[in-house]
């Protein structure tokens, strides 16, 4: 597969600073790449006619996922010895979902649901309204209990772009879990610090924040010419779509450590460049301030995760 790609590149592709993608690899999935659908037709034909002289063949039955990251709906009909491959608006790659809006949401919201299945599945007790179910040798079981879940729940965690509404959605989840186990229910009206602090566990936002900054100093600790990094550092040309501009996971990122640790974004390449200075600094990294009594949006959770 590897010569096959090889041999079809051409001209086509989408630019990251200095290198051109046209194609991704992993095992016998391919994904190809171009900026037009002209050019993506182009490398799908010459694709498919190396396949053919090395005796393989595109599998159009399973071929099924052409999409075009746009805004908006845009139509991009693609043939493969004759026949079209449908267009879909989302398709799983590796595990994560992608969509045509680029948007993560859809993403986050279908790992909470499959955490919670999990959840289910495994047959973690329900100890709400039980007796004594809230004392401390009722949980001694959760990390094994947390060990199924929480996986499900932040596969791919790294290159999240948090926003209010995701890290209001993760804490509702997380606490449904931690409550399952504890054997409370949001009627107790009990906050999530004391919850927490009475199981052991440190927040689950803490420790998304800081594998994405630790995600982070790997990028920048790369030695140039890796794909990643050059990924990262790259700057998008063209106009963006009229609108108010999305953030991008690199500002993100860039700042969340300002305001988590106080690195400013033109140090951050330099502080994080040291390994043990920046594992120093994640180790300090203190959990975020806003810990609310269960609101209206957990309760709603709540009854979700009952039915």
């Amino acid at each position: 597969m590897d010569r096959i790609s090889r041999r079809s590149q051409g001209p086509e592709g989408v630019r990251f600073g200095n290198h051109r993608i046209s194609s991704l690899l992993f095992a016998d999935d391919v994904v190809l790449m171009a900026s037009s659908g002209q050019d993506l037709q182009h490398v799908l034909e010459r694709f498919a006619a190396e396949c053919e002289a090395a005796g393989m063949r595109i599998s159009t039955s399973k071929s099924e996922e052409a999409m075009v990251l746009d805004r908006k709906r845009v139509a991009c009909p693609l043939q493969v010895g004759g026949e079209v491959l449908p267009q879909v608006e989302e398709f799983k790659y590796l595990g994560v979902l992608f969509t045509s809006e680029g948007k993560i949401e859809r993403e986050i919201d279908r790992r909470i649901g499959a955490a919670s299945a999990v959840m289910h599945a495994v047959g973690v007790p329900d100890r709400r309204g039980e007796e004594g179910a809230e004392s401390k040798g009722e949980a001694l079981d959760l990390p094994v209990n947390l060990s199924f879940p929480l996986p499900h729940l932040t596969y791919g965690h790294e290159l999240w772009v948090m926003t209010e509404r995701t890290r209001s959605r993760i804490q509702a989840a997380e606490m449904s879990f931690l409550r399952r186990v504890a054997g409370r229910s949001l009627r107790d009206r009990v906050r999530s610090s004391v919850t927490r602090e009475e199981l052991g566990v440190e927040p689950l936002l803490l420790r998304i924040e800081r594998s994405q900054l630790r995600w982070l100093g790997h990028l920048f600790r790369m030695p140039p010419g890796r794909l990643p990094r050059e990924v990262f550092q790259a700057c998008p040309t063209g106009r963006r779509p009229r609108g108010r501009p999305r953030t991008r996971w690199r500002n993100y990122v860039s700042r969340l450590a300002w305001e988590r640790l106080g690195v400013p974004p033109e140090e951050l390449e330099e502080v994080s460049g040291v390994r043990e200075v920046w594992a120093s600094l994640l180790r300090l990294l203190l959990p975020p301030t806003h810990d609310p009594v269960p609101d209206q949006a957990d309760e709603e959770d709540e009854e979700d995760e009952e039915d």
